[in-house]
């Protein structure tokens, strides 16, 4: 080995550094990790900052109405029973599709405001809450 290549090998090894070259040495790993830190904060920062953008965009762009909306609004009725009527036949001639998955959960919906069960057996001359929608506002 060379005198030089010594001499590099002793400058390398810490035991042989100088109070002045530890303190740059512990100053220098102090600074790399301040500027890490920096960094990972500005990266959380900035990825923060994009996840808000996006999340700000999409709300505003899913809660956008088309020019050709037109609001509905829900009301209720009440139906006198006639002869021969029951609660299928009723909810057939107010049933809309838009806003029921299908005519079981209309008629569903039907008993619970009227507080009757789908077996009941209703008699003529009694009234019937009826939900039905529109887009005339009343």
């Amino acid at each position: 080995m060379s005198e030089a290549m010594y001499a590099a090998k002793l400058y390398n090894d810490p035991r042989y550094f100088s109070d002045s070259e530890i303190r740059i040495r512990n100053n220098r790993i102090k600074r790399q990790k301040i500027v890490r830190r920096q960094f990972t904060l500005l990266f959380a920062f900035l990825t923060l900052i994009l996840f808000i953008s996006i999340f700000i965009g999409t709300t505003l762009m899913s809660d956008a109405q088309s020019d050709d909306f037109v609001p509905e609004f829900k009301y209720y009725k009440s139906v006198t029973v006639h002869t021969g009527d029951n609660i299928w036949n009723i909810a057939s001639d107010y049933y809309s599709p838009e806003h029921y998955d299908n005519m079981n959960a209309y008629v569903f919906e039907i008993c619970n405001l009227n507080r009757i069960n789908k077996s009941d057996k209703i008699k003529s001359g009694e009234n019937l809450i009826i939900p039905y929608y529109s887009t005339e506002f009343k």
